[in-house]
């Protein structure tokens, strides 16, 4: 997919924006149950790293971002030319960040949010 520079200058400002809040513990992930992949909620977004199991080299990785109240996405991935050592580095620190966290079910029933929905 083609980028214009400006697009693309604003998706490196992005990437190293969350690589920078995760490597401080600002940004917090989490490893999803079941899935080879990580997520983290940011500024009303959902952020998708993933896969992360995977121990071949030479696997893309990919970045995928999309805001809660929108369909809209956004997706970087490793094979990107000039976005991809940028979804290395954060795939290597959210890996760092959360490789002793036990695994979550982000679709576990929680009655906090039945309680809200059945006001």
């Amino acid at each position: 997919m083609e980028r214009d520079q400006v697009t693309t200058e604003r998706l490196q400002t992005f990437i190293a924006r969350i690589s920078a809040l995760t490597k401080t513990g600002e940004l917090q992930w989490e490893r999803q149950r079941g899935s080879a992949h990580r997520y983290a909620r940011w500024n009303n977004n959902l952020l998708i790293l993933g896969p992360t199991e995977v121990n071949e080299p030479g696997v893309p990785r990919y970045l995928f971002i999309t805001p809660f109240d929108s369909p809209d996405c956004i997706e970087a991935n490793s094979e990107d030319p000039v976005l991809g050592q940028a979804i290395l580095a954060l795939f290597d620190a959210v890996n760092a960040a959360t490789k002793n966290q036990p695994a979550v079910d982000p679709f576990a029933i929680n009655s906090t949010i039945l309680d809200r929905l059945i006001s």
